[in-house]
């Protein structure tokens, strides 16, 4: 048999991808519908999937097919299917199994109890869990720093953004410090002279969710293989096959639930435009979490908020909701691109957005490298919002350090992703732009078409084919440059 190695290693990883696939149901379900008497149940179960998954991952058969395959003639495709198993190899064969399961059962109950939690402000309650997934969190980075000669924080971030490294995160995030405090301030003050009408509620959720349905089709999600829910949490889900994409709703809140499903849109988007030709195969995947959000703030930001896509929104939400002062054309655009320093990332500008990042991002550093304990963290959150963003969040939790969910499930090293991917995402359309002359005319016209094919054939159908690096530079031309990120936000707002 030609590269037989290679051939067992192919049918190890479509297994793993069956398990991923159930793992990946569960836990939608888990996040969504599933009663609260569930979770004890649902997290246990969750957690022996992931042991399975891990004693399949790391048999020794593993290692020697590993081993061997990279001796066979592969083409280009295999090659790179075969750096991204070893590289999921080399993540898992470093961890017992019995850290697996404990950090998976510390992280379910750590979620489901912060739900109960986050409204009630408790803080207290939501430390004592807090602490053992930073104990397990810990422990697995120093056991990754320790393999790969970094620090424990670097360790954890190369999970989710291979290659990147706090230090280039400093260099990024420090560019941004030296400018965006400046360029919010202007855009306040120069909002500030523009006094905007308010739109006036109730907006009954039924109808806002008719809106985002419409918005979805649009935007060309696939029905098909996808659905829409509630969730406390936005996020996306499931498997290129079955995207489940999430919002949350508020009555009295017009926009908010629908450019959350716009965000999750261009998530769903991608998945489902991953390359279907090499199923269950890690080359298959999408690239990185940078690159899944860039797909997501194309969307959201970029797109969305854009004053072209709000025109269009425009006509569906007077049809919903009726006229009134504030659907006025000038003063809807203006009131849904309004920068307003806020306590919650999620309903964040895209001005101060990345404030909310860079924040997470320090603490969580500090917090892995050991520098600081759970218990310094709201001291400090209300220090680095006060510096940012003017706010204080001193007693307010649920507002503050207890507002996202990533921490729960020890998910530390993801929040750059954020802030990454709005910098690939003005990359991305500044490219798009200068490769699609009539964009901004087929954008007003409602054609998002050619914008589309042009994700597909250079971001969403190579999924982990290249690296991240060689994604964006065969794309845009040149490395990660946060210079277009500053020029999109200055267009837009000053």
């Amino acid at each position: 048999m030609e590269n037989k190695n290679y051939q067992q290693l192919t049918r190890i990883f479509t297994r793993l991808s069956r398990f991923s696939h159930l793992s990946a149901m569960a836990g939608w379900d888990m996040f969504t519908m599933m009663p609260p008497g569930g979770s004890q149940a649902r997290g246990e179960a969750l957690a022996e999937l992931s042991v399975l998954q891990h004693q399949i991952l790391t048999d020794k058969n593993v290692a020697v097919w590993l081993a061997g395959a990279a001796q066979e003639n592969l083409n280009d495709l295999e090659q790179a299917n075969l750096r991204e198993m070893t590289r999921q190899y080399q993540q898992a064969a470093l961890l017992p199994e019995a850290l697996v399961e404990a950090k998976s059962l510390a992280g379910s109950k750590c979620e489901h109890a912060w739900r109960s939690q986050r409204p009630a402000n408790d803080w207290e309650g939501f430390a004592e869990n807090l602490k053992e997934v930073v104990k397990l969190s810990r422990e697995e980075a120093r056991l990754r720093a320790d393999a790969k000669g970094c620090s424990p924080y670097d360790a954890l971030l190369d999970i989710y953004e291979p290659d990147m490294t706090s230090a280039r995160l400093d260099e990024l995030f420090g560019d941004l410090k030296s400018w965006l405090p400046d360029l919010l301030n202007q855009v306040v003050e120069k909002q500030a002279q523009q006094p905007l009408i308010a739109p006036q509620g109730p907006f009954p959720i039924a109808l806002q969710r008719e809106i985002g349905v419409e918005t979805m089709a649009r935007l060309g999600f696939d029905f098909n293989g996808g659905r829409l829910d509630v969730s406390a949490h936005p996020f996306c889900g499931g498997v290129p096959e079955d995207v489940r994409i999430t919002t949350r709703y508020d009555e009295n809140e017009l926009l908010s639930a629908l450019l959350g499903v716009v965000h999750e849109t261009g998530h769903a988007r991608y998945e489902q435009n991953l390359p279907r030709t090499w199923p269950g195969q890690p080359v298959a995947l999408a690239r990185s979490t940078a690159i899944h959000e860039s797909q997501s703030l194309f969307f959201e930001m970029q797109l969305g908020r854009s004053e072209a896509f709000l025109k269009q929104l425009l006509p569906l939400v007077v049809q919903r909701f009726g006229d009134q002062p504030a659907f006025s054309e000038s003063n809807f655009v203006a009131w849904n691109q309004r920068v307003k320093p806020g306590y919650i990332r999620v309903d964040a500008d895209e001005v101060s957005y990345p404030a909310h990042v860079v924040l997470r991002y320090e603490i969580e550093r500090a917090l892995i490298n050991g520098d600081i304990e759970v218990e310094d963290i709201p001291a400090l959150w209300d220090e680095k919002m006060r510096n940012w963003l003017g706010l204080s969040t001193t007693g307010n939790y649920r507002d503050g350090c207890m507002q996202d969910i990533h921490w729960t499930d020890g998910g530390f090293g993801y929040f750059p992703s954020y802030t990454l991917g709005a910098m690939y995402a003005a990359q991305l359309f500044h490219a798009a732009k200068k490769a699609l002359p009539d964009l901004d005319a087929a954008i007003a016209r409602g054609d998002f078409t050619a914008l589309f094919d042009w994700l597909r054939q250079n971001i969403w159908q190579h999924g982990s084919r290249f690296t991240t690096a060689q994604l964006i530079e065969n794309a845009t031309g040149e490395a990660l440059n946060s210079r277009y990120f500053r020029q999109h936000l200055t267009a837009r707002y000053l």
